[in-house]
């Protein structure tokens, strides 16, 4: 993901997959526990793209290349404190 469109592509992809498995998990297909661990995995990667689009903006304001903008782990990510 290297620029702004291909960042929104992802999260609009990750945001389907998190409805098509809470219809899932309504309908019985998908058990508790696995919704669970792959929300938990969604979530994370959700915030490391908006994370990312942030870091981008920023450098975009500020003068910088936006390009040069990394995606951080998700450790990193999850242990904002908001």
């Amino acid at each position: 993901m290297n620029d702004d469109n291909s960042i929104f592509s992802r999260i609009n992809k990750l945001v389907a997959e998190e409805h098509e498995l809470r219809s899932k998990h309504t309908a019985g297909d998908v058990t508790d526990s696995d919704e669970r661990g792959r929300l938990q995995a969604l979530e994370t990667e959700l915030d490391q793209c908006w994370d990312l689009l942030r870091q981008r903006r920023a450098k975009r304001e500020f003068g910088e290349d936006p390009d040069s903008a990394q995606a951080r782990s998700s450790e990193t990510v999850e242990g904002y404190l908001g």
